[in-house]
């Protein structure tokens, strides 16, 4: 485990205040902006520390980014909104049977995994079916 320094402890502060998943540079420029000195590479470095000893959950967006939330301790999954990066913690008691199983025939054990589900939410959905068709010539 790594120690608690100010900056870790600076970093954790500024997920108690997030909702959702923020990347690392994300979380470096709000802290920049709040007056902190704190280097990038620090924070990538707390970032990790922290999701190592459970406190932060991570997941790989679809262009590859890294993206980090406080999450519940219990083993779960999440929703994740494509548009506005809304995210939903589920369980998915179908998923780690499966995966219990599919590890067993191939030998294997003290396994782990991870799923995010990517879709668009309800407002995002409701929000892109209200907004104006336009023809693409300019004309509206």
């Amino acid at each position: 485990m790594i120690r608690n320094t100010r900056q870790r402890a600076a970093v954790n502060a500024v997920f108690d205040e997030l909702e959702g998943f923020h990347s690392a540079q994300e979380v470096h420029a709000r802290m920049r902006a709040a007056g902190d000195s704190i280097g990038l590479s620090t924070v990538y470095r707390a970032v990790q520390a922290l999701v190592d000893d459970g406190e932060l959950d991570s997941i790989r967006t679809d262009g590859g980014e890294s993206i980090y939330r406080r999450c519940s301790t219990r083993h779960h999954h999440h929703l994740v909104c494509r548009s506005c990066g809304r995210t939903e913690e589920v369980e998915g008691p179908t998923v780690e049977r499966w995966a219990d199983r599919v590890a067993a025939e191939h030998g294997f054990v003290d396994v782990r995994h991870t799923l995010e589900i990517f879709g668009t939410c309800q407002a995002c959905h409701r929000a892109d079916q209200a907004a104006p068709v336009t023809s693409g010539d300019g004309q509206g």
